[in-house]
């Protein structure tokens, strides 16, 4: 057989093992898990760390004071050197809505060795705890909460036995390119992290979804939340860590009823919003960045390429080797794309979405070896000390 050959089949026997043996990660319904009535609800505290969110507090932050949860709740919302009067907005929105008591907090500018919005949460975790809630929701500012999230997630917790309930919120997709980029990032991240395994006691494979994560206070103090992970660029996922390394019960699945209100109309903005943290998720390791460029080619690109350059050679087996890969492919695209109620058509361009990505990770990297680092709202951390392991 000639070389293309070779390779479609390469990436053939790839997508059968994807298929069956990375914890079915193309599968949607890992939703909730089975939740009870409680005959009492634990005190709740919600910390959401804002920098610049002016534009998107209107449609976020009133369904967290409107939450209709049975306990006693409170909302933390910590003003992280903001420039656009997100404090103050925060303010006229509780005093014009009503609902849950609402604290605004500034922490300051972070010393060093902070990264992102972990200051922030910190800040916020520590106003919190003189109230002694049993769980604290972390929380993103751009995430709007059906008026039931809170109470579903703290039944799921307590029911399951979990110290760490996160839900994948269900992200904006109306412009073309959020249609393109955005139901393949979760599909991807899913691929890295199979929801099924993270549920699982005994297996390894940990992460959360940093834009909806409560989280019991007891384990946040023994894994020394948010101290122990300072340096985390990818803060979701070493918080997840962090918790089930320490023995922990965490549980990931795709959200019903949660829902980021941020836009991404551009390409640019969804560029950033990868590349800002896509060679710290390769630990900044160029033999890993190798690999996974070689991944994505193998896995993605060449079924493709196999379709149309097997009748050109004039093998066969190239073209159906590949043109098999890429049906499989784009079968599992399939649940995501009806996740996020988007046309099927989408699903045979997920190689040209892949390709979008592989240039995003190589750009992530040659921003860090340009000195830009990862950035978060304006700030950003250049040398590899400063944005930690994420391993």
């Amino acid at each position: 057989m000639s070389a293309i050959a070779w390779t479609a089949v390469g990436s053939l026997v790839a997508w059968l093992w994807l298929l069956l043996g990375q914890g079915f990660f193309w599968r949607t319904d890992v939703r909730l898990p089975a939740r009870r009535v409680l005959p009492t609800w634990p005190s709740v505290c919600v910390v959401v760390p804002a920098r610049d969110e002016a534009a998107v507090l209107p449609e976020s932050l009133p369904s967290l004071l409107a939450q209709d949860y049975p306990g006693p709740a409170e909302v933390f919302l910590v003003d992280d050197g903001s420039t656009d009067g997100t404090g103050e907005l925060a303010r006229e929105l509780a005093d014009r809505h009503g609902g849950l008591p609402l604290t605004v907090g500034s922490p300051g500018e972070p010393p060093a060795g902070w990264t992102g919005k972990l200051w922030a949460v910190r800040h916020g975790i520590g106003l919190a705890r003189a109230r002694g809630p049993e769980y604290l929701l972390l929380t993103d500012a751009d995430i709007a909460h059906a008026p039931d999230s809170l109470r579903r997630l703290v039944a799921a917790a307590d029911t399951g036995g979990f110290d760490v309930v996160s839900q994948m919120a269900r992200l904006r997709v109306e412009s073309l390119w959020e249609r393109l980029v955005v139901p393949a990032f979760v599909y991807f991240f899913a691929q890295l992290y199979p929801f099924r395994r993270i549920g699982r006691k005994g297996s390894r494979t940990a992460a959360a979804a940093g834009g909806c994560v409560l989280l019991r206070t007891e384990a946040a103090e023994r894994a020394r939340i948010p101290d122990a992970i300072r340096q985390a660029v990818i803060d979701d996922v070493a918080l997840a860590r962090a918790v089930k390394g320490g023995g922990g019960h965490i549980w990931l699945g795709l959200a019903e009823r949660v829902d980021s209100v941020r836009p991404y109309p551009r390409l640019h903005d969804l560029w950033r919003m990868v590349s800002r943290s896509a060679y710290a998720q390769l630990r900044h390791n160029p033999v890993l960045l190798l690999g996974t460029v070689a991944g994505l080619v193998l896995v993605y690109l060449v079924p493709p390429v196999a379709v149309v350059l097997g009748p050109a050679t004039g093998s066969a087996t190239a073209a159906v080797a590949g043109g098999l890969a890429w049906l499989v492919m784009t079968g599992t695209y399939l649940p995501m794309l009806r996740y996020y109620r988007q046309p099927v058509w989408l699903a045979p361009l997920l190689p040209f979405t892949a390709f979008l990505y592989l240039l995003m990770t190589v750009d992530s990297a040659v921003q860090h070896y340009r000195g830009r680092g990862a950035a978060w709202k304006g700030r950003t951390y250049t040398r590899p000390d400063a944005v930690g392991d994420e391993g």
